[in-house]
């Protein structure tokens, strides 16, 4: 058998968090070689955003982030924060905007922040191997060794930074958990996040034919709650607000919206009947809300007539339910199209400030392998750089 080509690092995974990684530990000088088993790095950099990556979030807070261990994403996020990646996009002269709520965009292209990596990358010495799948990992008394379709390799140092589940077209798999366990460590239950729900039954029906409707709510599930636009689908309800929602909702359990986001839709009427009392509630609703929506929640809700032969009471009733609409979802679209895993690495076994393995030493995990999933909008292309740096800066 040929020997073993080592390094001082290997790094599973050629994503956001594994490249920031090896890139961050090969400016400290550490022999760094990156195994990614697909044709390209970072593809799920390349597809998001609508081609033009959300990199950041200049809002970025723990409080933006789902784990089991919700202290644990503080130190790596303080450590390193959005405005040193940003400080980096603009050494390479990539443009970018704010879209909104803080969420930052290229002008241009995801290519250009994969690039950017890459480039850092070969600055820093890192030597990426992509197409490389791995055969084996095993613990010696020097560390690690990978047996893959290019070799063996050696480091002291094992960086598993193999994403979530979400999206296997591009490549996604459960290899990282797999390890995880091979190495002593559990993990918390995995799930789609960040995912449109699905309807079936009456929701559904009563939907189908409105594929394509948008507006602005609120959406809630539990304690939480999401302001932004909705979409309805051929197979349920999508956008920004119900991906959000995604995350904090569980099957089974009610989901409600409120269609007049901000504001008291029964005061609203009240005011309403008294300006217009001739105008049929459909018509009104038909200025407030989509018209086709507005329609359909009259013909499955509430009787259209003229405002003013609905008394006070039947007028607040409405604006409650307006404002506290009720949707029963069915479950979700899947990893197949979820743009994070929730669950995963269970984060209590690893060291906050080092993201190295408590249970296993020279044993690191980065990224959305572990149980720290953020909002949409940034947060977690954050969290990939924060864990990364975190890493890189501890082997």
């Amino acid at each position: 058998m040929a020997e073993a080509a080592s390094s001082d690092v290997l790094v599973i995974g050629g994503g956001a968090a594994g490249l920031f990684c090896a890139l961050t530990a090969g400016q400290r000088g550490r022999r760094v070689r990156v195994i990614e088993h697909a044709n390209r790095c970072g593809k799920k950099i390349l597809m998001s955003g609508g081609g033009r990556c959300n990199f950041t979030n200049t809002g970025t807070r723990p409080e933006n982030f789902l784990s089991a261990n919700p202290h644990f994403c503080k130190s790596a996020l303080a450590r390193y924060r959005p405005e040193h990646f940003i400080a980096l996009v603009e050494r390479h002269g990539i443009a970018y905007h704010e879209k909104e709520l803080g969420q930052l965009f290229c002008d241009d292209s995801s290519k250009q922040i994969v690039k950017m990596l890459l480039d850092e990358c070969v600055a820093a010495g890192v030597e990426v191997r992509t197409s490389c799948s791995i055969e084996a990992v095993e613990k010696t008394a020097a560390g690690f060794r990978l047996r893959t379709s290019q070799g063996v390799f050696d480091a002291p140092a094992l960086v598993v930074a193999s994403g979530g589940l979400s999206i296997p077209s591009m490549g996604a798999t459960g290899f990282g958990y797999a390890l995880a366990r091979q190495f002593g460590h559990s993990l918390l239950p995995t799930r789609a996040g960040l995912v449109p729900l699905t309807l079936s039954g009456s929701h559904a029906e009563r939907m189908q034919d409105l594929a394509g409707v948008a507006l602005p709510v609120m959406a809630s599930a539990g304690r939480q709650s999401f302001s932004n636009s909705m979409l309805i689908t051929h197979r349920g309800i999508s956008g920004p607000a119900i991906l959000q929602i995604s995350s904090y909702w569980q099957a089974g359990e009610p989901l409600r919206l409120d269609l007049l986001p901000g504001e008291d839709a029964g005061a609203r009427l009240q005011a309403l009947r008294l300006e217009r009392p001739d105008a049929e509630l459909r018509t009104l609703l038909s200025e407030l809300l989509p018209k086709r929506f507005a329609q359909r929640l009259c013909e499955d809700a509430f009787q259209s007539r003229p405002m003013r032969q609905f008394n006070p009471k039947e007028l607040q009733q409405i604006g409650t339910t307006l404002n506290n609409w009720p949707l029963i979802a069915s479950g979700t679209e899947g990893y197949r199209t979820a743009e994070v895993t929730l669950g995963g690495v269970d984060t209590r076994e690893l060291s906050s400030s080092t993201m190295e393995s408590k249970l296993c030493p020279g044993l690191y995990f980065v990224g959305e392998v572990m149980d720290v999933t953020g909002w949409l909008g940034g947060y977690n292309f954050q969290w990939a750089w924060a864990s990364g740096h975190a890493a890189g800066q501890a082997v």
